[in-house]
């Protein structure tokens, strides 16, 4: 497929991505992608095989059933109508069209394995609890835990970052090969430019969609470098605005097979006790160093607000 396709659907996804909760045209969308609307459907179609349509109300269903089970203190009406609903009857017919369950029952099993996996967890993981404690230097409040990846825990705000970056749709767990692939083309394009390094220079992972709600084939996911807010981009390299926003910044050293423990950790563990819950905004990975000897430094960062 060529780039200039791919990038032109790109800039429609961050679209659609920052106005969820709105009612979009094709119009609309054909004119961010800059193709005609007679020929956008087709296009958008031939590269992610759904039609914006269908993406749209996809990616809708998809995080509101993620607040679902996480922001246990929202109504289901209130969730529906966060993610552009205004008719509850057409939220749950989608609903149980795309999950086979009703909202309120995905709600009940849900609650349900928290559960066993709260009662399993504190059977087995007692040590890994965090506990808080204030830090006078910093003047911020940090996490104490026994969790042998984890080195360090805080909240704090991150500022407004512009990053360029090639997007994956598909499978991704584990897949070494892929992530070293788009990371040396992306690379390759930034070195020549001189965006690489500097004080504020980041590299980053972010994550579109939940691995635990979304089937594999449709994943998305960005692999991303931070650069000015003026710099050009085109073919697979695309740019967008991340806004600054109160993040859980969770620090481990793992090997490529301990990331899904990482993250497990920050949600099964961490949320739990830290009177926070996930907010609604991407989440991502920021890596502050080179790998060396198999090992990872990574931040885990997951925007968060008041329980």
């Amino acid at each position: 497929m060529n780039s200039e396709y791919i990038s032109r659907i790109n800039k429609t996804f961050d679209y659609i991505e920052i106005n969820l909760d709105k009612p979009l045209t094709l119009g609309e969308l054909a004119a961010v992608a800059n193709f005609s609307k007679f020929h956008f459907n087709r296009i958008f179609h031939a590269v992610t095989g759904e039609t914006p349509f269908q993406f749209i109300q996809r990616v809708r269903i998809e995080k509101a059933a993620m607040v679902i089970s996480t922001q246990r203190k929202k109504s289901i009406s209130e969730i529906a109508f966060q993610y552009g609903f205004s008719d509850i009857a057409v939220f749950s017919r989608n609903f149980k069209s795309h999950f086979k369950i009703t909202a309120s029952e995905y709600l009940a099993k849900k609650m349900h394995f928290s559960n066993l996996n709260q009662n399993d967890s504190n059977t087995r993981q007692n040590e890994e609890r965090p506990t808080q404690y204030f830090c006078p230097e910093l003047k911020t409040i940090k996490w104490r835990t026994n969790m042998k990846l984890n080195k360090s825990v805080e909240v704090k705000e991150l500022p407004e970052m512009t990053v360029a970056y090639i997007r994956h749709i598909g499978p991704y767990k584990g897949n070494e090969k892929l992530f070293e692939g788009i990371w040396n083309r992306l690379f390759a394009w930034a070195g020549p430019r001189g965006l690489i390094g500097g004080k504020d220079f980041k590299s980053l992972i972010i994550y579109h969609d939940d691995p635990n709600v979304t089937i594999e084939d449709k994943l998305r996911m960005s692999v991303c470098i931070t650069v000015p807010a003026n710099t050009k981009v085109d073919g697979e390299i695309g740019k967008m605005e991340l806004e600054a926003a109160k993040y859980v910044v969770a620090r481990f050293e793992v090997t490529a097979q301990e990331f899904a423990q990482a993250w497990d950790w920050v949600y099964g563990q961490w949320f739990p006790a830290s009177g926070y819950q996930p907010d609604d905004k991407p989440c991502f990975e920021m890596y502050p160093e080179e790998p060396k000897d198999g090992k990872f430094v990574v931040d885990i960062c997951v925007p968060v607000k008041p329980l």
